[in-house]
């Protein structure tokens, strides 16, 4: 997994999602799984494999991007020695490889009409042909697709097929963009912060500054999850101080061009926000104390959702 083996997120949005994958994944369906890029579509997919019935099955993955539209037929379908020039032997693809297990067909909006129609007739029949081959194959594969597209878009310019699209969306999976999960963007920011800290051999975690927190809650995260691991772990290898918290986010790296004024970093916050955050301090105490230390108890008297408050108490040291 580029991201992370680990699934983590709090948010109710993200949550649905998991929780309609840990049912779908029981029935032996295609599903197609769509969401922006760096979203975790991958995660989404793996987690619909080891969950399922075919857990100990194969879980192949082919990247419908990295190849040209013969390369890739090839590549899913296998081919016959003679097949095509430099093709000296049987080559079996990836479909024989994910025999008993799942296929993830990772942006499958760019495979070829040629592939779309052999995968048609995977999908559908659970057979297949290698290339330049004349004997029909059995594929028992579930088959799951991933796009950042839209397909119905794609269907209504003729770049996909119709009929595919029908047959790999029995059901669809919407992973929700990073800006739709905000409880889970303080949550990310530290797994991926306390990595960078272990990596760099820090002896302590210092955590964020409030400044820096909310520099990471107002930005949009157009590359979600992946630009934010790099993000989080560029700005923790340039604090380059684990005694103090971390009070500057890098978002961007690239230099401005000449003549280009750079834009500006956040600015410091006023003196107000130290005061709130005195506030902040004194009430998580007062209602962990009156609440006897139960901590479910004091979020309820602060009105907050207990996550947020474990996350605030853990900020002042209250737990």
């Amino acid at each position: 997994m580029e991201l992370s083996d680990t699934i983590i997120g709090a948010d109710p949005a993200f949550v649905a999602v998991l929780d309609h994958v840990s049912d779908l994944a029981k029935l032996n369906r295609p599903v197609l799984v769509m969401g922006e890029r760096g979203s975790g579509k991958e995660l989404i997919a793996a987690r619909l494999h080891y969950l399922s019935r075919r857990w100990d099955g194969p879980y192949i993955r082919a990247n419908c991007a990295a190849f040209t539209e013969s390369l890739l037929e090839s590549e899913l379908f296998g081919h016959e020695a003679g097949a095509f020039t430099g093709a000296q032997r049987m080559r079996a693809g990836l479909l024989e490889r994910a025999e008993g297990g799942s296929l993830l067909l990772d942006e499958i909006g760019l495979a070829g009409q040629a592939v779309q129609e052999k995968l048609l007739r995977a999908v559908e029949y659970g057979e297949f042909e290698r290339l330049g081959g004349t004997r029909t194959l059995s594929a028992d594969i579930r088959f799951i697709g991933a796009t950042n597209e839209d397909l119905r878009l794609a269907v209504e310019k003729g770049d996909f097929r119709a009929d595919l699209l029908d047959r790999l969306s029995f059901e669809v999976v919407a992973v929700p963009p990073l800006r739709h999960r905000p409880l889970d963007i303080p949550i990310l920011a530290e797994y991926f912060a306390r990595g960078m800290a272990r990596d760099l051999a820090w002896p302590t975690y210092p955590g964020f500054t409030r400044a820096a927190e909310k520099v990471l809650e107002s930005y949009d995260w157009p590359g979600n999850i992946r630009e934010m691991r790099n993000v989080v772990e560029r700005s923790v290898f340039r604090h380059g101080d684990p005694e103090t918290a971390i009070d500057r986010i890098v978002i961007d790296v690239f230099p401005a061009a000449e003549g280009e004024t750079p834009a500006p970093g956040p600015r410091p916050l006023p003196a107000f926000d130290s005061e709130i955050e005195t506030v902040e301090r004194r009430l998580i105490r007062d209602a962990l104390t009156a609440a006897e230390g139960n901590q479910a108890e004091a979020a309820r008297r602060l009105d907050m959702e207990y996550l947020r408050f474990r996350r605030v108490a853990k900020k002042h040291g209250a737990i």
